[in-house]
């Protein structure tokens, strides 16, 4: 259950527009005073002091469920507006509105308040937009300003208030809440504190492999992008311009890039929709020649395949508070990112650590996550400071590039509009990795990126012998020599921590 003061009535201090936000309580002195206002007044001066930042105050009255308690009135209009239906959770009601179609939930959202809370829920209204209009549709400020625009075009939508509009007294509801405190929330300072990642610039290849390939541990890398043509020049204007009518994957749809950077001027949802796209340098050559690959990473064995290599490379673009939950990258492979425009939030959990809240299947081939990367740091982020093993963090800012290990959990957050490069790749150092990997008896399900996932581990294995003769013996004699060397202890620490054997 929800903080009551903490997540309700606090970000009516610490919202831009602190001045106006004190006018309307002064007004509404004058009116009957209610359990809002009154608890606002007994709010604790320190209290103040640690309160989140929002974008917006705005969310039809909802309050966390744990206000009720704390409400003179004992009842939830939540309940009463729904009717029998009050039985069900909020997550199955919403389940059961998205059966409908635009025009019966909006009948729909009048037939109560409670309805019209619930029927003004965002992702109802996104997944519409989504299913009806693909990727043809322009941004209005709001999914269901958006919808209506382009079903109704005559009607005059000025008149829709997304984010304010009827306030309903005495509704209370976690999820609502929380949904809506997710999309609003900015990243506080103490999320962003921590950086403990290691720092290297104009390190040789050499060291890179000694130091941190050949350990599987991450890196920061300063000045290696100074020579890509796209630094300091892929802004909105020139992609727009550069790239025209092609269309990019943008979640489950494909948009052109005005479209695309439409949407993410004006949108504040708790999951942004994220352009990342596989296929940019075929759609758009020249943007494919205006970066190269860091002399670090340039070892791509899965480029013995040809056309038939798994997807590889991505253009990644999205506004603030997009980015990816935490999930380990496809087919074993290690990964770099390059940001060319921006920032980015990274938290990195080792192979053998879990971060919590996410819950993957015993065979790997699923991974529940089921918090947004707002709702993660707002319920696990705090208790990792204390962890034994504690994750590896950083913000890496534009020119600066990330080597991800083969094997590492990692959430990645924009904290601004935010554009970069990733590719994952192949080298000698985890080539034994892959193979493994592409050949467990689930391969159809974990393999990504390619249609030809059950023939995949003998097609690469066949192609790396004949480009590469004897290679993959000599990595397995090498290895094997590697684990007869290693002393009592280290066994003994293998015991202990797993397969993981340095930790921060």
């Amino acid at each position: 259950m929800l903080s009551c003061k903490r997540l309700l009535f606090k970000p009516k201090f610490c919202n831009k527009n602190k001045k106006k936000n004190k006018k309307k309580i002064n007004n509404s002195k004058k009116k009957k005073s209610s359990p809002e206002i009154s608890l606002v007044h007994n709010l604790e001066d320190d209290e103040l002091d640690a309160s989140f930042s929002l974008k917006s105050s705005h969310n039809h009255g909802v309050q966390p469920l744990g206000n009720l308690y704390l409400s003179s009135n004992s009842h939830n209009s939540r309940d009463i507006g729904l009717g029998q239906l009050n039985l069900l959770s909020d997550e199955l009601v919403l389940d059961i509105l998205g059966f409908l179609d635009g025009i019966n939930l909006g009948i729909l959202s009048l037939v109560s308040k409670s309805f019209y809370v619930f029927c003004a829920h965002e992702p109802l209204w996104r997944n519409l937009v989504l299913e009806e209009l693909k990727g043809e549709f322009l941004f209005n400020g709001s999914w269901r300003k958006t919808y209506i625009s382009a079903n109704f075009p005559s009607f005059d939508v000025s008149c829709v208030e997304s984010y304010g509009g009827l306030i309903v007294r005495d509704f209370y509801s976690d999820y609502l809440f929380q949904s809506w405190l997710c999309a609003n929330l900015e990243m506080k300072p103490e999320w962003l504190e921590r950086d403990n990642i290691a720092r290297r610039r104009s390190i040789s290849v050499e060291e890179f492999v000694a130091n941190f390939e050949e350990l599987n541990k991450p890196v920061l890398l300063e000045g290696c992008l100074e020579n890509w043509g796209c630094l300091g020049k892929w802004d909105n204007d020139y992609l727009i311009k550069t790239c025209g009518d092609v269309k990019f994957s943008v979640g489950p749809v494909e948009m052109k890039l005005e479209d695309y950077f439409r949407y993410s001027n004006l949108s504040r949802e708790e999951r942004p929709l994220y352009l990342f796209d596989p296929k940019f340098g075929e759609k758009v050559p020249i943007l494919g020649k205006e970066y190269e690959v860091p002399v670090y990473f340039r070892e791509d064995l899965f480029s013995v395949l040809g056309d038939e290599r798994p997807d590889y490379r991505w253009i990644i673009i999205g506004p603030a508070g997009s980015g990816s939950s935490f999930h380990i990258d496809p087919n074993s492979t290690s990964a770099w990112n390059a940001v060319i425009k921006g920032s980015k939030k990274w938290i990195l959990f080792p192979p053998d650590v879990i971060p919590p809240g996410v819950h993957p299947s015993p065979d790997g081939a699923e991974v529940a996550c089921p918090v947004s990367i707002i709702e993660w740091f707002m319920n696990f982020y705090e208790a990792t400071k204390n962890w034994e093993k504690r994750p590896i963090e950083c913000v890496c800012k534009a020119g600066e590039v990330l080597f991800v290990p083969n094997g590492w959990w990692h959430l990645v957050i924009n904290l601004e509009e935010s554009i970069a490069i990733t590719q994952n790749f192949v080298s000698r150092r985890n080539l034994l990795n892959v193979l493994e990997f592409l050949k467990k008896p689930n391969a159809s399900e974990l393999v990504s990126g390619t249609r030809d996932r059950v023939n995949l581990h003998q097609k690469f294995e066949s192609a790396i012998e004949a480009s590469f003769p004897g290679t993959i013996d000599q990595l397995k004699q090498k290895a094997q020599e590697q684990q007869k060397k290693r002393s009592f202890w280290d066994t003994i620490s293998d015991t202990s921590a797993g397969a993981f054997m340095f930790s921060f």
